[in-house]
């Protein structure tokens, strides 16, 4: 039988996700040559060849990919059996790291443990913000152990390392001046704003999400000013220099000195107290952005892991409220 050398693997999978020697080095906090020795080991003992020469670097052969398949395997199933040890300890104390994107932080996370802290008060969560790509490496390498993204910059449900939760389905309002002749317009659509100015990141995920959301409704949007942060967004529509998408969860998180109003129909969300800023739902368009949790496969029966997604869950079904009426100062 084959010698199946779990570290040797993991270096195989980190090459395979990392593209060269060197940087799956950096990543395992290796020398190159240790990393190619110790898969020239891993090749000598199943016997097969894994890697060949492209260039001025080495890929994957085919067999090498078939021994991955199966390595996916081997390592869901001891995640699945970390879990179940976790379970044996009934998981009432520990520590479960959440890597997030910022403005679920607020929104999300920070509801989570505060129930956690009322219903669990041993469990301890760890919190680092990170972006998508983040943290999904973060996820990965095991230095979280829950990873929250919008779904549209998250690895396939297809790829074998995660499991994905939805959590969320975050609605999208637009924020104009309050002066703006269309701060009051009834049946505002996204393409009535096609020729604005608009306010957004130059990369990254929300510059995506923008454009994608403006491509969809017939225009692409002329970019004026490029910020991420929301604060300096809120100020600049404000100022009267453009016009911004708004993810609900982002005025959840308090930009400017923002709350949400009482539940029920028609409630009045609070977004422009800060003054100057008409935030506008559009209902004909009804553009989202989806939350998801993802944690490495095989986890998902951690007991405080189980608990820390139901906490999550609970804190998204709060962010769901109906369309909020138009508020202008």
């Amino acid at each position: 039988m084959a010698d199946w050398d779990l570290k040797k693997l993991h270096i195989l999978r980190t090459l395979q996700e990392r593209g060269t020697v060197t940087a799956t080095a950096e990543a395992l906090h290796m020398t190159p040559s240790a990393v190619s020795q110790q898969l020239t080991g891993l090749a000598r003992a199943l016997g097969v060849t894994l890697l060949e020469a492209h260039g001025r670097r080495v890929r994957l052969t085919d067999a090498a990919q078939l021994v991955l398949r199966h390595a996916e395997a081997v390592f869901a199933e001891l995640e699945r059996a970390d879990a179940e040890l976790l379970g044996h300890l009934r998981g009432e104390a520990g520590q479960v790291r959440v890597g997030a994107f910022a403005t679920a932080i607020p929104a999300l996370v920070v509801p989570a443990v505060q129930e956690l802290r009322r219903s669990h008060a041993g469990l301890s969560v760890v919190v680092r913000e990170a972006e998508a790509e983040a943290a999904y490496e973060l996820l990965a390498h095991g230095s979280v152990d829950l990873a929250l993204s919008l779904a549209a910059h998250a690895p396939t449900p297809r790829d074998p390392r995660f499991s994905r939760v939805s959590l969320l389905a975050d609605p999208l309002d637009v924020a104009l001046p309050a002066g703006h002749r269309l701060a009051a317009a009834p049946g505002l659509r996204l393409a009535d704003l096609a020729d604005e100015p608009w306010i957004f990141g130059s990369s990254g995920p929300w510059s995506q999400i923008t454009t994608t959301v403006c491509e969809s409704a017939g225009f692409v949007p002329e970019q004026a000013h490029a910020a991420a942060d929301w604060s300096a967004i809120w100020a600049m529509v404000a100022a009267g220099m453009g016009v911004a998408l708004v993810p609900r969860m982002a005025m959840a998180g308090g930009i400017g000195g923002a709350g949400e109003g009482d539940a029920g129909e028609g409630r009045v969300r609070e977004e422009a107290a800060a003054g100057g800023v008409a935030l506008r739902v559009l209902h004909a368009d009804r553009p989202r952005r989806h939350v998801i949790a993802a944690v490495r496969r095989g986890a998902e029966g951690a007991p405080g892991l189980a608990r820390v997604l139901a906490a999550l869950r609970q804190a998204a079904a709060a962010q769901a409220p109906e369309d909020p009426t138009v508020q202008s100062n």
